[in-house]
């Protein structure tokens, strides 16, 4: 992984002053909240309904043994014992204390972490496939060209103040494990004539109006990229809206330009960016990469399993993905316990998941933008004592891409924004279908829940997904189905009027029972949905 050079220290250290001068200032009652605002979202502090949140940047979602150790190590001493891994490859502390912020920032620093532009109308965390690197089927590691944006991205003069967020995704396999068309820019790498170049969509996202990223440009070589997406966002950063908060996003700027005439703008931005010389050259992608080189793999390392224990046997099925590395696997750790919150991890499971990857996984681990976490480099052989230790702290939930393993935000039991509570209904429908052959029974079904059209949830993603609205002061839940963020993108259809909290648990078990009628051999609940329509399942919900 990236290691700090001696500038990253310096202009990290920097601001950490920066920021601490801020807060000292408004704790003294020099600056109002409406002065201090933009200062402290620059650096991931947010004011939420009880507390500020601090939002922790997880570049490419990618963090050794030594920083997931300081993650565990803030919870105790600033928070409540626990930490939040969230849908942008992140965590957040839900409970900070103004005073303590600046802190904070400068323990994380120590471990080559900050919480820079996490949030405000900025480029955001880059992020990519969670199985980067280790993936049997991915094209090249796309980790470096993340890296890359990463570097060219922070603290860009042009876009510190963008018409809104923005949000960029990097993967290189056909398969889309990262959602990589619903962002504003998502890059694909692809190979033509033996050479890397990426495929550029632009213009997706969820939230008020969610929308599929068309294909901007089908290939862009490696010279040209750096200077693409500047020509990229610098056509945006023009033409964007500022007037309309609900209207700033890209996907409303190239909607109603239309994806031709977006694009040829952006050919003609880049024929003046390009004079610019911005681009890197080989070599300083090369020393960046170099970062990301392959573990020293054990070339012996056996390639059989004792599948003796069922309860072993049924999460190497569920959790354990292949591995470029014959006698290696990737490792899905969930965090989405029957009952418990998703996401949501103790200090001391933080504590046990750095030492894993240290002992086990080569000192690498990943946060994935469906809240759970990776090993991605793990001995065959050394699985069944992973799965063990695993198990004993209560982070063995073999439910990788079933209906409990939700995606949930927040929602109104934190989040200032949220019209309705995400964390009890997700605990309430994991209670269902908590059984694991019936789980099992429904193999891939990926539910997803947000408090608000935010969509911090991507409600909008979910083969079954759910929208908290306010009903004249009364929680209510729109059920939608048909979405997905992987590569067959689609976006959820709204099935009717809304229920509560106990209602919408009953729609959803009538919704399944419609898919084991329904389907034929080899089906997702996302396939049988698309084949047979919404009729049968409108009528099955709503009687």
């Amino acid at each position: 992984m990236y290691k700090y050079d001696e500038y990253d220290h310096s202009i990290v250290a920097a601001r950490v002053e920066e920021f601490r001068d801020q807060v000292n200032r408004r704790l003294a009652g020099q600056i109002t909240e409406d002065q201090f605002k933009p200062l402290r979202l620059m650096n991931g502090l947010y004011l939420q309904l009880h507390a500020y949140m601090l939002r922790v940047a997880v570049p490419y979602g990618t963090l050794d043994s030594r920083q997931m150790h300081m993650l565990a190590h803030i919870a105790r001493k600033y928070d409540r014992g626990y930490g939040h891994f969230t849908t942008r490859q992140n965590l957040q502390y839900n409970w900070i204390k103004l005073e303590d912020a600046p802190d904070i920032l400068a323990d994380l620093a120590t471990v080559e972490m900050h919480a820079i532009q996490t949030s405000g109308n900025c480029i955001r965390n880059i992020s990519s496939d969670q199985f980067a690197g280790a993936a049997a089927d991915e094209l090249t590691d796309p980790r470096p060209w993340a890296e890359l944006l990463r570097q060219w991205s922070t603290f860009h003069p042009e876009f510190s103040y963008l018409p809104r967020k923005f949000k960029i995704c990097v993967i290189a396999a056909e398969e889309d494990r990262a959602a990589m068309r619903l962002h504003d820019i998502g890059i694909q790498i692809v190979e033509r004539d033996g050479e890397l170049g990426a495929a550029i969509y632009v213009g997706g996202g969820m939230g008020r109006t969610p929308m599929i990223a068309p294909l901007i440009k089908d290939f862009v070589p490696f010279d040209d990229f750096v200077s693409y997406l500047e020509a990229c966002l610098r056509v945006y950063n023009r033409y964007g809206r500022r007037d309309n908060i609900y209207k700033a996003r890209i996907k409303i700027l190239i909607h109603e330009l239309g994806a031709d005439k977006y694009a040829a703008e952006v050919e003609e931005e880049f024929a003046a960016v390009k004079a610019l010389g911005i681009d890197p050259p080989k070599a300083e992608f090369d020393r960046i990469a170099a970062y990301f080189a392959p573990p020293a793999y054990a070339a012996d390392a056996p390639d059989t399993l004792d599948r003796s224990d069922p309860d072993f046997a049924v999460w190497l099925d569920q959790n354990v993905s292949a591995h470029k590395q014959p006698g290696h696997a990737v490792v899905t750790i969930s965090l989405k316990p029957i009952g418990g919150i998703p996401g949501d991890a103790s200090a001391d499971q933080i504590d046990l998941m750095a030492d894993l990857a240290k002992t086990y996984s080569f000192d690498e681990l990943r946060v994935t933008h469906a809240q759970n976490i990776v090993l991605p480099h793990v001995r065959k052989a050394d699985l069944y004592t992973v799965w063990q230790q695993l198990r004993d702290a209560g982070l063995a939930e073999a439910n990788l891409d079933l209906i409990s393993d939700i995606i949930a935000c927040p929602g109104l039991d934190y989040c200032s924004l949220a019209n309705a509570r995400s964390i009890p209904l997700a605990q309430k429908i994991a209670t269902r279908f908590s059984d694991i052959g019936r789980q099992r029974e429904l193999g891939e079904l990926k539910l997803k829940i947000s408090g608000c059209i935010n969509a911090c949830g991507h409600h909008h993603a979910g083969h079954i997904g759910i929208l908290g609205v306010d009903r004249k002061g009364v929680e209510n839940y729109q059920l939608l189905l048909g979405g997905s963020g992987a590569e067959d993108v689609s976006l959820g259809t709204i099935t009717g009027p809304g229920f509560s909290e106990d209602g919408i648990v009953d729609a959803i078990e009538k919704a399944t029972d419609v898919y084991l009628a329904q389907r034929e051999t080899g089906e997702r609940f996302l396939d049988t949905y698309r084949r047979v329509g919404m009729t049968p399942f409108k009528e099955a919900i709503y009687g």
